[in-house]
């Protein structure tokens, strides 16, 4: 409405005097000229199309209609029965009707003012008030500014201390007060428009942009604004006005705005206090039971059982078939028992410090997960509920779980989100301090990570840990990160069981209708402190002075139910006993336990996979020669049959080069990838490869989508046209993330073991922007939770004189976190390449050639277990004229070489070899060169190790027996500090038994990854070669 009247005033059709609508009455103003004057009433000054050429004619007009007032047009017996009616000058002359459509955004005045309500009729010829143009705007700004404020003043504190009195200040504009900015109702709702108690009664014509009326097209002003304040004023506060589709707002309001929407039946109202019972019952039992463990109970939000228990049921009646939830550690317990309804005695279990039975280090048991299939007893249909173990790293897993249901909805074919979707948990403060969460919601509408919405439930607990919310976010709510992707948010008080059921209800069937993320704000607060150890009046004493006075909102709400004759005294005290004697016979069952199963707590168990596999068996990975051609082929060739599709001209060369490649029998890095790729994908295992520019390549060698150089959008990808049979091939350009991408590909990972996903940075230096994901999933996931994940990292590593950020993956720190003893050699064994792969926690690699890419990418797949692999991939290599394989190499009956020996004049003279230095990737060619320019492949030695970790003893241990006269050095082109020195040397030195020394070859400790002088660079590489080659 602000913005209608400044584009009005400076139309210059009214004054700044004027009153707003006037504009729509008066007409330019001519000379003046009195015609009747003692007949007339009316002035030529008022009535402007009076003046000197027409006084004749209106003279003749008024003397005809003297006559015969039929002998005029109706315009003219008009005008002159309202002149000689006393009507003020001004308003005697009516307009005739205008016939014209309307456009877009006219209606006819008389739709203004409806018949009933003692209003004079437009249609009746009356004069029109202009008081009843500015009333009705006035009315309609009022209903948009309880649609777009009325938040602000909802009642959404169950402890009253977040709205302030306004008659307390007349200028009052609100503070901060438990995370809400509280206003005086009439400040924000009615600020530019006041009505008198008169027009209380007055009839409005509602707009159609609400529905307070339901049926009813006009209401009196007392009703709507009552009806008004109940929709947006009371326990619940909506913002969606942001919203930028009028479909969608339409649908909001016709859900919230209807007198008595929240109304709940009987049935309905006993189904909640059911539940309420036994959330609250859930948390004083083991209050009672173990008093001083931390357990990080729900008490004070009690209600969020009962509300996700609600969006199940809401969500399965629509047909969802499975949920995945991700939830930080406050009220888990509760969350598992009662909504996933985990066998009571498993959770007791937790309690008792017994031992575990199976391998694995375990987690506290606040973070763990599970999987449980079971009949949703609403709506009679079998659900499967997924709760994803976290760690305490607040909001991490939100990503994890978003990946996990955008796999299942792949394998189910379910490309709507009809059958799965995600519920995500969260806290008021990590959901507006963790960047994470953004990272997540950006993910929310993107093709390839579109879960097809969220609903996301907040636990308001206003305070995060002992932070007020004025110190911990610069935004109004802790929700608002959610209007960046239009998603419509939910403020709703936890102590208002009814209004909490409603929203849920709505936020289930916005996600299911329009297939976007959804927030529930659950506005409450947490009656202990951080855990039930911590003191919280050390730091909120007058906020605990207020909690300790509330009454848990299961006492509230039971007796409003007794009130209302809903359920009587002995039915509240019955259900609670009841409830009670369900949680002390599984306390009796859990003593009986000896041990606990990590097991039980798998959230993404493999039905199938390891039943009837020897463990330490591995298929092969080479491939017979004719599918390497045939995938080699189609990957160099343009899409068949579409010669109009327009390639750019660089990629056609880059095409032909490869065609070439493959009629020498030879591949390059990016060939054998592919050809790894589209092996797997002829076996029918589904392959994701994503990350920023993937699709291209940072380094433009991948080329895995073309383009159409003349038409939008078509595009041709080679490896999904493979065969007719195969599986499908995924491959997606990221939003720019490192943290929320990774954690979105593990949880894609952990989902189905017959698939192959893979996340490349862009480049390795950036993997530590998701370094919480590497930590705390991929490192020590199956320790932590027995879940397994084969995901694969590729990280372009390289000193290449890039720069301190465009070098290093940072390999030292991927060895640092692998598990293996480096005191402890494995006894050798035939079985000891895999024994080694399944004792350990994750593989690091740094392959040197095309071939040992292809094997290690098969490999991940041939395993019978599944482990991560962190692979460091080359830049410079990708077009190395010496850093191709043969299909010799990749054809059936080979295999990945964790070690690639010296082939060269030393090996056939190992005897007289005087050095042997071991490498890992990209150095191999500098050394390789350095040597023969110094004719020194007779005395020097140099083998690779592709795989770094598990380190391959027996491997290396056969190869130092080759060369007995040969000093033993270990060559990087990392600084000391960094690389794999500080990893392989301890297991060197193990692998000898002090009968050798092993030294070191390569630059000086730094504290920054690369230098960023280009002759600072080949300063050092120049040493570091120089000093390879002294004997």
């Amino acid at each position: 409405m602000h913005r209608a009247r400044v584009i009005l005033q400076a139309s210059n059709k009214i004054g700044n005097s004027e009153r707003f609508a006037s504009w729509l009455l008066n007409k330019p103003q001519a000379a003046a000229m009195t015609v009747q004057a003692n007949r007339l009433k009316s002035s030529t000054a008022a009535e402007p199309f009076l003046n000197g050429s027409s006084s004749a004619y209106v003279e003749t007009m008024y003397n005809a209609w003297l006559t015969d007032p039929n002998s005029v047009h109706a315009s003219w017996d008009a005008f002159f029965r309202n002149a000689t009616n006393g009507a003020q000058p001004g308003v005697a002359y009516t307009p005739p009707p205008n016939l014209a459509p309307y456009s877009k955004n006219e209606v006819p005045l008389t739709s203004l003012v409806p018949a009933s309500g003692g209003m004079p009729s437009i249609a009746a010829g009356s004069p029109i008030n202009e008081k009843i143009i500015d009333d009705h705007l006035a009315v309609q700004a009022i209903i948009r500014s309880y649609q777009s404020r009325g938040h602000l003043v909802a009642r959404l504190d169950p402890l009253g201390i977040s709205t302030g009195d306004p008659a307390s200040s007349g200028d009052w504009h609100g503070d901060w007060h438990g995370g809400l900015r509280a206003f005086a109702s009439e400040a924000v709702i009615r600020q530019h428009v006041r009505f008198d108690e008169a027009d209380m009664d007055r009839v409005f014509k509602l707009p159609s942009t609400t529905f307070i009326g339901e049926k009813e097209k006009a209401l009196p002003l007392r009703e709507i604004l009552n009806r008004l304040e109940e929709a947006y004023c009371n326990n619940i506060g909506i913002e969606f006005m942001f919203i930028n589709s009028l479909e969608q707002c339409n649908w909001i309001r016709q859900r919230m705005e209807p007198p008595n929407v929240t109304k709940m039946s009987p049935d309905q109202k006993r189904l909640i206090l059911a539940r309420l019972t036994r959330s609250t019952g859930f948390e004083n039992f083991l209050a009672k039971k173990w008093s001083s463990e931390k357990r990080f109970g729900l008490e004070g939000c009690e209600i969020l059982i009962p509300a996700m228990k609600q969006v199940i049921d809401t969500s399965t009646r629509l047909g969802v078939e499975s949920i995945i939830m991700g939830m930080p550690h406050r009220g888990r317990l509760n969350v598992l028992a009662n909504v996933c309804r985990k066998p009571l005695h498993q959770l007791f279990t937790q309690f008792a410090g017994l031992e575990a039975e199976d391998d694995g280090s375990g987690d506290v048991k606040y973070h763990l997960g599970t999987y449980i299939e079971r009949l949703n007893r609403v709506t009679n249909k079998n659900i499967r509920l997924a709760v994803c173990a976290n760690p305490s790293h607040l909001e991490a897993v939100d990503p994890v779980v978003q990946g996990k249901t955008r796999a299942e909805q792949f394998y189910r074919g379910d490309n709507e989100g009809k059958k799965v979707m995600s519920i995500l948990l969260h806290g008021d403060a990590a959901f507006a301090g963790q960047g994470v969460v953004f990272e997540t919601m950006h993910l929310s509408d993107l093709p390839a990570y579109t879960t097809h919405g969220t609903v996301h439930i907040v636990v308001n607990n206003q305070i995060g840990f002992t932070t007020d919310p004025r110190h911990s976010r610069s935004s109004a709510y802790c929700t608002d990160v959610a209007r960046v992707v239009n998603a419509p948010i939910f403020h709703v008080n936890g102590d208002s069981p009814e209004a909490v059921m409603h929203v849920c209800n709505v936020a289930a069937e916005w996600r299911a209708t329009f297939h976007k993320d959804v927030v529930i704000d659950i506005v409450s607060y947490r009656r202990n402190g951080h855990n039930e150890v911590d003191e919280p009046m050390f730091t909120q004493p007058l906020m605990y002075q207020k909690i300790r006075k509330t009454k848990p909102v299961l006492e509230i709400y039971a007796d409003r139910l007794i009130a209302e004759g809903v359920v009587t005294a002995e039915e509240v005290k019955d259900v609670k006993d009841k409830y009670e004697k369900i949680c002390e016979d599984a306390y009796n069952q859990a003593k009986q336990e000896t041990h606990i199963k990590y097991k039980d707590w798998l959230d993404s168990p493999w039905s199938g996979f390891f039943e009837g596999k020897d463990p330490l068996k591995m298929s092969p990975t080479g491939v017979v020669e004719e599918t390497l051609v045939h995938i080699g082929k189609r990957f160099s060739s343009p899409p068949p049959n579409a010669a109009e599709f327009e390639i750019h001209k660089g990629l056609l060369r880059i095409l032909k080069a490869r065609m070439e490649m493959v009629e020498n029998r030879t591949v390059d890095w990016a060939l054998a990838e592919a050809m790894a790729f589209g092996s797997l994908l002829k076996e029918g295992i589904h392959v994701r490869l994503s990350g920023e520019d993937v699709e291209r390549g940072t380094f433009s060698h991948r080329h895995h989508v073309l383009h159409h150089q003349k038409v939008d959008k078509a595009t041709y990808c080679p490896l999904a046209h493979l065969y007719p049979d195969q599986a499908p091939y995924t491959v997606c350009n990221s939003s720019l993330s490192e943290y929320g991408v990774l954690g979105f590909e593990v949880g894609y990972s952990v989902t189905n073991p017959n698939a192959l996903v893979l996340w490349e940075a862009q480049f390795g230096d950036f993997n530590n922007v998701a370094q919480c994901i590497i930590d705390q999933f991929i490192s020590s996931g199956q320790a932590k939770w027995v879940r397994q994940s084969g995901i694969v990292l590729l990280q372009p590593h390289g000193m290449e004189g890039m720069g301190p950020e465009h070098s290093s993956a940072r390999l030292e720190r991927f060895l640092q976190m692998s598990a293996d003893d480096p005191d402890y050699m494995p006894p050798e064994s035939p079985d000891y390449e895999v024994r080694q792969l399944h004792d350990c926690n994750w593989v690091v690699a740094n392959c040197s050639n095309p071939a040992s890419l292809f094997h290690i990418l098969r490999r991940q797949i041939a395993l019978p277990f599944r482990k991560p692999l962190i692979l460091m991939t080359p830049k410079s290599l990708l077009r190395h004229p010496e850093c191709k394989s043969s299909f010799d190499d990749m054809r059936d009956g080979t295999a990945f070489k964790r070690l690639i020996p010296e082939e060269g004049p030393a090996a056939d003279n190992a005897a007289n070899v005087r050095k042997v230095a071991f490498c890992s990737g990209r150095v191999y060619y500098d050394l390789l060169k350095q040597r023969r320019d110094r004719g020194l492949e007779k005395d020097i030695a140099v083998v690779r190790l592709e795989q770094i970790s598990p380190f391959p003893y027996d491997l290396i241990k056969a190869e130092i027996a080759k060369y007995p006269n040969a000093q033993l050095v270990w060559s990087q082109e990392e600084h000391k500090n960094m690389g794999a020195w500080s990893y392989v040397e301890p297991r060197f030195r193990t692998l000898l038994q002090n009968q050798k020394q092993i030294s070191y070859n390569g630059r000086a400790t730094a504290a920054s990854p690369a230098t960023g002088s280009k002759a600072a660079h080949t300063k050092e590489l120049r040493n570091l070669l120089d000093e390879f080659c002294v004997l």
